[in-house]
């Protein structure tokens, strides 16, 4: 059941950048920034194993070695037969290491990236050789999937840093290591070298970074600021809406947090409340959200029913809210370390025009100032 006890952990992670909102132009890269991932123009890669590696897993042994290649890639390079030892090939990834034995790892050329480049305008807020971080729009699907072949934000990042894309995977193509649905707005950061997808990679799946969310919701909570604990799995009935759901084995729930203070109330009719994840499931806020009592506006998949808060709003407002036409969510806030050189960042983009537009609407119609949000 949600808990409305105040979190224990509200404290803003301390940054060293912060990026002003909505820069429309790329920052032209630096050349201190980061040293260059493996490229298909660069030396191979050559390694002797020191003593303290004898007996380690030749894949392991390589990745940590080498640095800009995960494991599963070195992995695949070998069974590829992309490695060699004393001159012989590498086969068997699960090989021991042996003690003063020479490795030899080359990459070969990217293949063409699947999707097509597509021009399509981003809001970029920073870019360097490694990642690309952007204000995402309400409507732009992240990836390409059925019902969505192009016109995704990887068709757009492929026309706009093809030439930079060093390859992840083996493939000229951009590191997609979160996602935001497609009618959610706001930061997103795209790793653009294999260097990066794999720090960054871990950095999500270690929740060793700090998102921020704004959810303009039906209803006004009892507290201040508190927190959902409840596990989220796939809906029991309809596959394609997530659910609190009881961990129950590999169909069951899967453990998650989300911790949310009130931004703004506006009378008892709905409430902005900025959410932080400590974990990441599908439609997290969403579902939890909704699991507190508390809708996300416009919701299209767990908004069920006209909510009872709405009559507490004058009609012309009641209305705008009702008819808001995607979910009033919006990923305000993302800090990580930068995956090379561990440089403190933090970006910000504030609510796109549609849900600020909505924000002046029920400030007006309920005498709430909403002006810094």
């Amino acid at each position: 059941m949600p808990s409305a006890a105040p979190p224990t952990r509200w404290t803003s992670s301390t940054t060293s950048v912060t990026v002003p909102t909505r820069i429309s132009t790329p920052i032209t890269p630096t050349s201190h920034l980061s040293a260059a991932t493996p490229t298909p123009d660069s030396d191979p890669h050559e390694v002797v194993a020191p003593p303290d590696a004898a007996g380690t897993r030749a894949d392991r042994f390589l990745a940590e070695a080498i640095g800009g290649l995960s494991r599963s890639r070195v992995k695949a390079l070998i069974e590829a037969g992309a490695v060699s030892r004393d001159g012989a090939p590498l086969t068997e990834p699960s090989e021991a290491v042996r003690a003063g034995v020479r490795y030899t790892l080359r990459v070969p050329r990217p293949t063409p990236a699947t999707p097509a480049p597509q021009r399509i305008p981003l809001t970029i807020l920073y870019e360097d050789r490694d990642l690309l971080v952007i204000d995402k729009p309400a409507g732009l699907v992240v990836h390409p999937a059925p019902g969505n072949p192009d016109g995704t934000l990887v068709n757009a990042v492929l026309a706009h840093a093809a030439e930079d894309l060093t390859g992840i995977g083996g493939e000229a193509r951009p590191g997609i290591v979160h996602r935001l649905d497609k009618d959610t707005s706001g930061v997103m950061v795209v790793a653009k070298s294999e260097r990066a997808h794999t720090a960054l990679s871990a950095a999500f799946a270690e929740r060793d970074l700090d998102r921020e969310y704004l959810a303009l919701v039906w209803g006004l909570p009892a507290t201040r600021e508190g927190e959902v604990e409840a596990p989220i799995g796939r809906h029991p009935t309809d596959r394609k809406r997530m659910a609190v759901v009881a961990p129950k084995g590999a169909r069951g729930g899967k453990p998650a947090l989300t911790r949310w203070r009130s931004e703004r109330g506006f009378g008892t009719a709905a409430a902005l409340l900025r959410c932080r994840l400590a974990t990441g499931r599908t439609h997290q806020i969403r579902v939890h959200l909704a699991h507190l009592g508390h809708p996300i506006v416009g919701d299209p998949v767990y908004l069920r029913r006209t909510p009872a808060a709405a009559r507490a709003l004058p009609e012309a407002a009641r209305e705008a809210l009702l008819a808001f036409p995607r979910q009033a969510l919006h990923a305000e806030t993302l800090g990580f370390a930068h995956p090379v050189t561990r440089e403190a960042l933090r970006f910000r983009a504030a609510p796109p025009s549609d849900m600020a537009a909505l924000l002046d609407l029920l400030g007006a119609a309920t005498g709430i100032d909403v002006a810094g949000v």
